[in-house]
């Protein structure tokens, strides 16, 4: 397989095909929960058949086609902590929003920001754009192939956290990417 020689992949391709292996067959093993000899084997060679075949197509290409990162690459401990994180995200952003609907004068006051978001890894630009997604009050509406990132923002606190850059800096920490973050409102 030549996706296993490739040099431009980032990373090991042997920790990715093992991974992957590996977490198949956690997951053949949490369905089935069989733990006779042959069932054992017939699990372990399935999931590195599996990962195997399908390695080729979680290599995703840079925007200049000069590196391939895999899809799950990235280290289990910064993505719990990335996901700690996110939640907590997630309830500021829904305190925020609650507050700005319960009150007796509603306090929404919807607008689109607009930031430059870039880095090089593609899947580090596709998990922002589902992390904003995700926190309430905040939709991502487009992105473009310069990596331009437009936002509804429902409130003022939640433009604020767009434009402070925090999701951006910690989606780049995330997957080890350097990045470039530059506010363009007011910008055409």
């Amino acid at each position: 397989m030549e996706s296993v020689r490739d040099k431009r992949v980032v990373g090991s391709p042997a920790v990715h095909l093992l991974s992957m292996a590996v977490l198949m067959f956690g997951f053949w093993m949490l369905l089935s929960g069989n733990t006779e000899p042959k069932f054992l084997t017939y699990g372990v060679l399935t999931s590195i058949i599996a990962a195997w075949v399908s390695y080729p197509l979680l290599l995703i290409p840079n925007g200049d086609d000069t590196k391939r990162y895999f899809v799950f690459g990235v280290n289990p401990v910064k993505l719990l902590a990335y996901f700690v994180w996110l939640l907590w995200q997630l309830v500021l952003a829904n305190v925020d929003v609650i507050r700005a609907t319960v009150r007796p004068e509603i306090e929404i006051d919807p607008c689109v920001v607009r930031f430059r978001y870039q880095t090089d890894n593609p899947m580090a630009k596709v998990v922002l754009a589902n992390s904003i997604t995700l926190t309430p009050g905040t939709v991502t509406m487009n992105v473009t192939e310069d990596g331009v990132y437009e936002v509804h923002a429902l409130t003022v606190g939640a433009a604020e956290g767009l434009r402070g850059g925090d999701m951006q800096k910690k989606v780049a920490w995330l997957y080890g990417e350097s990045y470039d973050f530059e506010l363009l409102e007011g910008k055409d």
